[in-house]
């Protein structure tokens, strides 16, 4: 049954474009199991609904019939929406190496979505979630997680990928390296350099000295957290806490945004901090910053 399978994914080239994925855009581990996911999906429709063997053999019309497969198996229009995407990209990577001339998930277009704004976390939830650590050797490096979320905005899955050379504590700006292995330089607040300062002294005692990764945030065996891990302490942080926030690695992405957006900073400069390739993907925090406006004149405003 192995050898079949393997012989599957070769056959259309899914190992080796996981493995683009992975070196020339620097995707979280999460990140590229969705999109095996979602291209192994395709192809076992395609050979067993389609008769086809090979990504050369498929056509537009073969993409349309797997995204009505998905609909009558009334998946939401959100999820049909990222299976298209993810065919999108793997064409085009199998474009560019050859393998198919053209792709034919280009000529497909997206099922019309309505556009979600992120819900908004006000600085009350943030510093509640941020009090909700224990006083322990995991709890400081879990602050340190939160804070470092927090305080610079960057996505978990970059977060798990840092170094510690790639922090500077003394001008407190970390080295990040985003999607498609871009870099940036981000700033962090005073408070992350105060809990970073508590938590390296721990990071230290649980190193392994025969190890060559030097991961910035590690589990107590000293190996790097993976994303996963990352989301299950804050998980159960949120469980401590008196209210149950809604709040989830990324939401501490959003708040970061939005909060400088509030405080008045440029779009632009948040689109740099965030490292969004185009000012689009900022901009839907104007309509973030318009939402929480908007609620707070309905609760506050006594004609609203």
């Amino acid at each position: 049954m192995g050898t079949q399978s393997q012989t599957f994914e070769n056959r259309w080239k899914v190992d080796e474009f996981v493995q683009h994925l992975e070196w020339e855009r620097n995707l979280a581990t999460s990140t590229l199991k969705h999109y095996r996911r979602e291209v192994l999906a395709f192809v076992v429709f395609a050979e067993g609904e389609l008769s086809r063997s090979q990504a050369s053999d498929i056509t537009p019309t073969d993409i349309r019939a797997y995204l009505a497969h998905l609909h009558a198996r009334r998946l939401a229009a959100r999820s049909i929406t990222r299976a298209l995407a993810s065919l999108r990209t793997y064409f085009a990577a199998l474009g560019r190496e050859g393998i198919v001339k053209s792709s034919p998930a280009e000529a497909v277009p997206h099922p019309r979505l309505e556009r979600t704004v992120p819900e908004v976390v006000s600085s009350h939830d943030v510093e509640e979630l941020l009090e909700a650590f224990p006083d322990s050797p995991a709890g400081h490096r879990d602050c340190a997680i939160a804070e470092l979320l927090y305080g610079s905005g960057i996505r978990v899955g970059e977060l798990v990928s840092l170094d510690l050379a790639d922090v500077s504590r003394n001008e407190r700006l970390i080295r990040v390296r985003g999607k498609g292995r871009k870099e940036r330089i981000v700033p962090f607040g005073r408070r992350a350099g105060d809990a970073l300062s508590r938590y390296l002294p721990i990071r230290a005692t649980w190193r392994r000295a025969d190890t060559n990764d030097d991961a910035l945030f590690v589990n107590q065996r000293g190996g790097r957290l993976s994303d996963r891990s990352v989301r299950r302490l804050m998980a159960a942080a949120v469980e401590r806490t008196a209210s149950r926030l809604s709040i989830h690695p990324h939401s501490l992405r959003h708040a970061f945004a939005t909060h400088l957006l509030e405080a008045g900073m440029d779009l632009r400069a948040i689109q740099e901090l965030l490292g969004h390739a185009s000012l689009a993907s900022t901009q839907i925090y104007t309509d973030v910053d318009l939402a929480h406006l908007m609620k707070v004149y309905r609760k506050s405003h006594p004609k609203a």
